[in-house]
């Protein structure tokens, strides 16, 4: 798709399940489960987990459950890619109108709250954008700094730059980008209703939570394995690509933790002891979120079984 291109003509996806729920909490495992039994799609709704380079420190499938049932949009976009909601919308549509899932049930897993609620039709169709033009400006933020680049959007969307923040620079490029590929304001695209990809009326929506202490436990369990099934070898590599800092994989949560440890400038206890209570941070924001956002259609369970979505049919 070129960059003035819409997300149109899409028929909702029928029976489809979406399963959302803090880092681990067991989603994924119930999402491969309920994928075995009818052989379903498992497609990714974590902006994490689209990364190649990052696999154990996202908590990505392994390669062993993603042999068992068919996984969609997990590991495919490099690191130097600044993957947004509006490219997973159009990745999510090119599954449905090239008929990969027809026959097939659909079960949405991720922790991103923005994807889930774009599966409803809740978000707006952002356009995807020419990845030279964000290159270039990506390479100008890093180049002149925030403010300048504010200063042009002033100029050229002065309603845009009213709302942004001079140093916000991540947020300011993407206005600059939009604006630059499409010819129109990114709140003019903001503005226009989003298209349904899931039909509201069939969907099983599901939100896995084990309790705050249960998923400390977990998260603190779960990030000692990581280093030791080569999650710190993952930071590595991606700290050998010399990428922006700013990108959204260079932000991955472990990923400073770990390049500290590298430095030497903490030890692994520290690294992890950092790391643990930056991903149980992350967690109660997850949780707050699914809370606040996601409403009676929902429904809440604190174990990843089958046999609790089964009671729910």
């Amino acid at each position: 798709m070129n960059g003035s291109e819409e997300i149109t003509g899409i028929e909702p996806l029928a029976n489809a399940v979406l399963i959302a729920g803090p880092t681990a909490s067991g989603k994924s495992a119930l999402a491969l489960e309920l994928a075995r039994l009818s052989g379903g799609v498992v497609i990714n709704a974590d902006s994490m987990q689209v990364y190649s380079t990052l696999q154990v420190l996202t908590a990505r499938p392994s390669e062993a459950d993603m042999a068992e049932a068919d996984h969609r949009l997990y590991g495919h976009v490099h690191p130097s890619v600044a993957y947004s909601v509006g490219e997973w919308q159009r990745e999510v549509s090119e599954l449905i109108t090239s008929g990969a899932l027809a026959g097939r049930q659909a079960i949405f897993v991720g922790g991103t709250g923005l994807y889930f609620k774009a599966l409803g039709g809740g978000l707006s169709d952002m356009p995807q954008t020419d990845p030279s033009v964000r290159d270039r400006w990506r390479a100008m933020l890093a180049a002149e700094g925030p403010e300048s680049l504010h200063r042009r959007l002033v100029e050229t969307d002065p309603d845009t730059a009213a709302a942004l923040r001079p140093g916000d620079g991540q947020r300011i490029v993407r206005a600059l980008e939009v604006l630059e590929s499409t010819g129109r304001s990114i709140r003019y695209w903001q503005s226009r209703p989003g298209v349904a990809m899931v039909d509201r009326a069939t969907a099983r929506r599901i939100v896995v939570d084990p309790g705050r202490e249960e998923t400390n436990r977990r998260v603190a369990e779960r990030f000692g394995q990581m280093l030791d099934q080569g999650g710190l070898d993952e930071v590595r590599a991606l700290l050998d690509l010399r990428l922006d800092p700013g990108l959204p994989a260079m932000r991955a949560i472990g990923v400073a933790e770990m390049k500290a440890l590298l430095a030497g400038e903490l030890s692994r206890a520290g690294a992890v002891e950092a790391a643990v209570t930056a991903t149980r941070q992350y967690a109660k924001r997850q949780r707050t979120w699914f809370r606040n956002q996601f409403g009676p259609d929902w429904a809440r369970i604190s174990g990843a079984s089958v046999d609790e979505v089964a009671k729910l049919a």
